[in-house]
Formats: structure tokens, C-alpha cells, sequence
């Protein structure tokens, strides 16, 4: 064995060690400072709750609530009435409508406190008792829905397309119930619902 042979294996053995002992040091460094850190405090405290008293399906409902509260989140999470879908929760889908003072809207974009003493009903309280309202019947017999997720949505704007006198044709009705998205496709048979509705209204 030669004396380069012996020089060069020692010189790697350094290298490792040295290499090694200073990434080893450099990691106990960084934990042992990492955690000697305290929390950082949170930038904001959430702001205060505050009570709303919501009015849906003619009950009266007290609710605690963060303001930043959608209604669909009040609706779904704090009432218990699950009719309303979270589907998009960017007010493109329609999948969450219900009607405040029998006007249409997109809960997800609602806040729960401006829809105080105002008047909120959702596809639960459509029907009288076990008697269905007219568009829940229709798309019942038209088979204006497959897998169901958008139907409550679907049916809450059909009611108040109706109520708007905004279904004269199908044209009419489709341009007015774009908002409200059928991932199934049963556009034609959801169509077909709002005008027996509406003719029945004529």
C-alpha cells in the first residue's frame, strides 16, 4: 500500500467526520433554538360572538354566532336544516338557495346576521305538513332530478322564477335558472317541472 494510498483514506475519513459533525451541530442549533422559541401570539383574537335571532320556516330560531357566519353554516350547522347543500360555496352552483322574504338567495354568500328579521325559507319549510308544495311535486313527476344534491336548490329558485312571472317559455326559465347547476344534466325534465307549475299559475 502505498503512502498516497494511506493519505487519500485519511483524507476522506476527515472530510466525513468533519462534514458530518458540522451538519450534526448545525441541526441541534436549529431544534434546540426552534424550541427554545416561545408560540408566536396569534396576529388577530376572532371577534366577539353576538346573538341573531333568526326567523326561518315561520320559527324562531336564537342563535350565538361568529359574525363571519354564513347563513348556510347557521342553517346547516347551528338549526339542523340540511336541505340547503354546500356544493361550491362560492355562490356559483345554487345548490345552497333558500329565499329571504321570497326572494332568492345564495346562502353561502348570505351572512347569517344580515339576514336577521327577515323572512328565511327553506326547502323544508315549502311543504304543509305531508302535502308537498307544487314544484316539489313536479319535479317529483317529471323526474327533474337524478342524483338530488342540487334539487333543493333547484326547487327554491323554480319557486321564485314562478313568483317572478319569469317562466313564459323555456328560453325564459333557462336564462333564469342558470345560476343554479345540474351536474346530472336534467335540464329538460327540470324545464318541464316549472312550466307545468307555471301553466297550472296562468
Amino acid at each position: 500500500m502505498s503512502d498516497w494510498d494511506v493519505s487519500r483514506r485519511g483524507f476522506l475519513q476527515t472530510t466525513a467526520l468533519t462534514s458530518g459533525g458540522f451538519a450534526f451541530a448545525q441541526f441541534v442549533d436549529r431544534h434546540g433554538a426552534l424550541a427554545a422559541e416561545p408560540e408566536a401570539a396569534p396576529s388577530e383574537s376572532a371577534p366577539a360572538r353576538q346573538r341573531v335571532t333568526l326567523q326561518v320556516n315561520r320559527t324562531s330560531h336564537e342563535l350565538t354566532l361568529d359574525p363571519r357566519t354564513t347563513l348556510l353554516d347557521a342553517l346547516r350547522e347551528h338549526i339542523g336544516l340540511t336541505g340547503a347543500k354546500k356544493g361550491c360555496d362560492m355562490g356559483a352552483c345554487g345548490a345552497c338557495t333558500v329565499h329571504l322574504d321570497g326572494k332568492r338567495v345564495v346562502s353561502c354568500l348570505t351572512l347569517a346576521a344580515s339576514a336577521e328579521g327577515r323572512r328565511i325559507t327553506t326547502i323544508e319549510g315549502l311543504a304543509e305538513g305531508d302535502e308537498l308544495h307544487p314544484m316539489q311535486a313536479a319535479f317529483v313527476e317529471h323526474d327533474g332530478f337524478q342524483c338530488g344534491y342540487c334539487t333543493p336548490g333547484q326547487i327554491m329558485s323554480a319557486v321564485a322564477l314562478v313568483g317572478e312571472g319569469r317562466a313564459a317559455s323555456d328560453d325564459s326559465i333557462r336564462e333564469f335558472m342558470s345560476g343554479n347547476l345540474c351536474r346530472c344534466g336534467a335540464y329538460p325534465n327540470i324545464v318541464a317541472a316549472i312550466k307545468s307549475v307555471a301553466g297550472g299559475r296562468a
